[in-house]
Order: structure tokens, then sequence, then C-alpha cells
């Protein structure tokens, strides 16, 4: 599907210019990306937008924890699944909004979408990802030993529950979201790096609590699909060299090779531009499309040559 590009963003798309948070907040930030989503679409591509979580499942799970003496707590992988339909009406109706104003008509569609793990990935042997509100050590055993959690504590905070980010396998709804696009919609899909399932012995599909990074799902349904574009939208409008140096180095196209020897030397924080890096590389390595790192604000202008960093394989 050469005419498809999936564009993943992050927690950014659903804050406010002031930072906000709250459920008005998120939807002016939605009608804010959607513009420039839209453009895209616009300029003849087949879209589907991935989208992180973290705050809107950290807020679930809060109030779940808050509410655990009263109403069983919510499994982690129901909570992903609640954000994917809140977050998604979020879109659609912001897209929907934006295609109107334009005097456009397009359907758009919320996937609800599961994401199959290895139940043998050693990251559930080794939980790494913090989740949930910080709590006094007493307050997390009790509910750890009622609950089965893992925990963690974050220095000079408290503690909190830890949950595995095993590494996707396989996006199990792919076929509907190549149907709807073969039927012209803008899809939604993937939210928070999808609802990790395993397959049983059986061959059923089981939900297991754990949190799929949204760039690496995003990069998995890119190559499932054969897509023409991979997207993904960060804070900045480029990926750079000694960030934050005075040397720093702004780079508009990066061959596969000089990404993975700059990933090697450190060059791309873990927990920011890394990930993002890593997700692009393992898109190209396998597409002949093209990847894609930009602001937000740059997404046409990236998509159209004009913006941003290329990661080519060559």
């Amino acid at each position: 599907m050469s005419n498809v590009a999936v564009i993943a963003v992050g927690g950014n798309a659903l804050a406010s210019e002031g930072g906000g948070t709250s459920i008005p907040d998120q939807a002016l930030a939605a009608a804010r990306t959607a513009q420039y989503v839209v453009d895209v679409a616009v300029a003849g591509w087949q879209v589907v937008l991935t989208h992180g979580n973290g705050p809107q499942v950290g807020y679930i799970l809060r109030r779940s924890e808050i509410a655990a003496a009263e109403v069983p707590v919510v499994p982690m992988d129901y909570a992903t699944a609640d954000t994917q339909g809140a977050i998604g009406v979020m879109f659609q109706r912001a897209f929907v909004n934006e295609l109107s104003r334009r005097g456009l008509k397009k359907p758009v569609a919320t996937v609800v979408t599961q994401v199959r793990v290895d139940p043998a990935d050693t990251a559930f042997a080794n939980p790494t990802k913090p989740i949930g509100s910080i709590m006094t050590k007493d307050v997390a055993e009790a509910l750890a030993m009622r609950n089965g959690w893992s925990l963690m504590e974050e220095t000079g905070r408290g503690w909190r529950r830890c949950v595995a980010s095993p590494q996707p396998q396989e996006v199990i709804e792919v076929e509907t979201v190549r149907a709807l696009l073969d039927n012209d919609h803008i899809v939604i899909a993937c939210g928070g790096g999808g609802i990790p399932v395993v397959t049983d012995v059986a061959g059923s599909l089981v939900g297991r609590e754990a949190v799929i990074d949204k760039d690496l799902a995003s990069s998995l349904l890119a190559r499932q699909l054969k897509a023409g574009k991979l997207l993904i939208a960060t804070a900045v409008p480029q990926v750079a060299i000694n960030f934050g140096k005075p040397d720093v180095k702004w780079l508009s196209r990066l061959p596969h090779v000089e990404a993975a020897r700059y990933m090697n030397e450190g060059q791309f924080g873990k927990g920011s531009m890394g990930p993002k890096v890593a997700a692009v590389m393992d898109y190209v390595a396998a597409c002949d499309g093209e990847g894609i790192i930009t602001d937000i604000e740059n997404m046409g202008r990236a998509i159209a040559g004009e913006a941003g960093t290329r990661i080519v394989r060559s």
C-alpha cells in the first residue's frame, strides 16, 4: 500500500499549548493536530494515525487505585482499550470537523487494536515500565500483594507499579485497518502501542498487562501494511547529533548505516529520540518506503520532502 502514510503522534498531540491535559484541553489539542494530519490526507495520502496514551492511561489507573477498596481494579490491557476508545473518538471528531471546515467529507474510524507479543519475551521477567501513581511503600506493597503487581522505587519520590514492555510481534487487526483504507477511510489505530495479547496453548488470544512502545508498534503496523511512509512526530523539527551542545548538528537525511552508528555511540536518548530512530530504522530495513521524524507542525512539508529528517536504507 505505497500510498499509505502511517503517522505516529505522542502525548504532546493531546496537550494544550499551555500543557493542560483536561478533557477540553485534549480536545483542543486534537483539533490542532487534526489540521496537520488532514493536510497529509488532502495531499493524496491514505492516513493511519497512531497515538500515545501516557497521561490518559495513568489517569485511569490512578482512579482505579483510589477506588480499589470499593471496586475491582482495571487490568492494564483493559485500561489501554479504554484509552483507545476515548482518544479515538476525540481524534475522529477532530478530523471530521477539520474536513468539514474545508468543505470536504471523508469517513474516519478508530480500530480497537490488539498487538501480539511473545510470552517468552525477557521483558516479562524484568518489568521496567513505571505506571500509575506514586505511593508509599506500605500502600504499594499492599496493592501489589492483592493484585500480583511488580513494584519499583523511584528515588526520593516513592514506589510505583511497573510492568513489562515487550517487543510487538503482530498487529492482530491489520486486515481491518487495510479494509478501511481500501474504502478511503482515515484510520486511527494502535493507540498506546496496542493492547498486548499472547496466544495460549489452545490458540486463543489472552490479554497481558504490559506496555508496548507506540513507536515500535507503529513501525510494525507500517511494515505489515507495506506503507509508503512512516512519520513519527516528536517535539523537534529534525533529528540531531550532539543535541543540546554548542556543536549540535541537525540532520535532514540519515542513511540506515549512519543511524546505527549514532545509536551505538549513544547520540539518541533511550527515553526520547532513541526509540523513534530505532522504530524508523526497522521500517526502512524491511520496506521500500521512507521513514521521517519531525514535529507535528511540519508533517505535511516533511511528507512532501521539504522538512524533517528522512531515514533511508542507503
